[in-house]
């Protein structure tokens, strides 16, 4: 069985199973039992695939994999990784300490082998909060690794660069889903960060099952899994060139004796940075272990993998990084949109109304106290955001990396627009200002790329910026359509 580090003292099997379909088994309100369960998952680990990918919310996932553990003559021949995704909001030390606590109660350990963590949106700061508590509880000897799931390349590189420790990031990958390629995977390699990559089957649409089948619709598909993806596939073009591509993966999986599936994977495997795939198990309904097992008998030659890429370039580009499909339309998922995930999504920062009748947002900063000023003020239809740096309460968040400050200072006024009303969209005006010369083209960069779609006016000039940890500051404003 082929296996890779992940990181310093935990290695993983290359196909990892995935326990989110249990959520979905259970979708109608009864719970599988665990110990039965359990029993299905035996063969997995005697077969080599010894590491199970889980979540808080994957209904009785975690518990089903403590118990798992408990029969095992050797608990620590599997390695369980789970997942903490909080809901949108305010983070606490002790809403941390809770849901390791949870996790540790319903696994069965004394410590998790790795704790993956999902942020709802970036315009809130409170999900460096949860980061850094969680880190600090990594510290404490709770959680010996720590990952993300779903992270784009710009906040992976804010968290890392805000000097939080991460083993890995999870994100859909597949030759439907390639935007891995383009930023995340040069940064993890970069940066010595693993990939863990799911949705490589696309729910399954990515087998011999679906080649030269009829478009099912929506309505046609059983299960969350293959309605999330069914929307990537929409996304990449149509029914149409998704077909086109199954039967090229089919002609290289019929030269090389194997299934449409094990190329599926294969060609994700191969990528630089990934350390494993996730293939979903529904436990006691379907079995793909010896088909996974062929794909360790697999090497992609050279023509096929040409064959392949000429077939996916055809296909439309997944829009966004990685992890925008939970972020911004269109979002990629079994609904279409978030509600089944997120209830609301609340406003980052506190906002006041006077009696001048103008509304003022406060992110809580020292600085803001001291200076008496807000961070953001909306009078009638316009809002103007304060000069603001790379500050969440008393740290600095991004390191000596201006690009990764940067990255945070447009998080931090999104997010105070969007408190006092508007919208992302709605800004008309920007100025940055920088302390170094030699990182205005880092700067212009992140402008460029999260404003590409915006084109606001700009200034950008360098300056004497107060605080010498300050590589970079902008002001904003945003005039919010009547």
């Amino acid at each position: 069985m082929q296996r890779s580090s992940l990181s310093s003292g935990l290695d993983v099997s290359r196909v990892l199973t995935g326990l989110w379909q249990v959520a979905d088994m259970e979708r109608g309100g009864d719970l599988l039992d665990p110990d039965a369960t359990a029993t299905a998952l035996v063969p997995y680990v005697e077969a080599g695939f010894t590491t199970f990918d889980m979540a808080d919310h994957y209904g009785s996932a975690e518990r089903i994999a403590g118990a798992l553990r408990a029969r095992l003559a050797d608990p620590t021949a599997v390695q369980l990784l789970t997942k903490w995704v909080p809901p949108p909001g305010p983070l606490t030390r002790d809403d941390a300490q809770d849901a390791v606590q949870r996790a540790l109660d319903r696994l069965g350990v004394e410590r998790l082998d790795l704790l993956q963590f999902h942020a709802w949106n970036y315009d809130d700061p409170c999900y460096l909060d949860g980061l850094f508590y969680l880190d600090e509880l990594r510290r404490g000897g709770l959680i010996r690794h720590l990952g993300l799931t779903n992270f784009d390349t710009a906040h992976l590189r804010v968290v890392v660069r805000s000097g939080i420790e991460i083993a890995s990031n999870q994100v859909s990958f597949s030759v439907l889903d390639r935007r891995p390629l383009a930023k995340l995977v040069p940064f993890c390699v970069e940066n010595d960060i693993k990939l863990l990559a799911y949705g490589t089957l696309a729910g399954g649409l990515l087998t011999d099952r679906y080649l030269d089948v009829p478009d099912p619709g929506m309505d046609g598909l059983p299960t969350w899994s293959l309605m999330k993806y069914r929307r990537f596939v929409e996304a990449a073009g149509g029914w149409e060139p998704f077909q086109a591509v199954l039967r090229v993966l089919g002609r290289v999986a019929e030269r090389l004796g194997v299934s449409i599936a094990n190329v599926a994977t294969r060609y994700v495997i191969e990528q630089p940075a990934v350390a494993g795939v996730i293939v979903g198990a529904r436990p006691g309904q379907t079995d793909h272990l010896e088909d996974n097992l062929a794909l360790f008998e697999l090497s992609l030659d050279e023509a096929s993998r040409r064959e392949i890429e000429a077939a996916v370039s055809a296909l439309n580009t997944i829009p966004g990084d990685s992890g925008d499909e939970y972020r911004h339309p269109p979002f990629l998922t079994a609904s279409g949109d978030l509600s089944h995930h997120v209830d609301t999504v609340p406003a980052p920062f506190d906002v006041t109304s006077k009696a001048d009748g103008r509304d003022r947002a406060l992110s809580g900063t020292q600085w803001e106290k001291i200076g008496g000023y807000c961070r953001a003020l909306r009078s009638g239809s316009r809002i103007l955001v304060s000069g603001t740096t790379a500050t969440h309460g008393n740290r600095r968040i991004g390191g000596h990396d201006a690009g990764a400050q940067a990255h945070f200072v447009v998080d931090k006024i999104a997010g105070a627009i969007r408190s006092l009303g508007g919208r992302f969209e709605d800004i008309v005006r920007t100025r940055i200002f920088i302390r170094d010369l030699d990182d205005w083209e880092a700067v212009a960069r992140v402008h460029g790329e999260r404003f590409r779609d915006v084109l606001p006016a700009n200034t950008l000039v360098q300056a004497s910026l107060i605080g010498d940890e300050y590589l970079v500051e902008m002001e904003a404003e945003a005039i919010v359509p009547s």
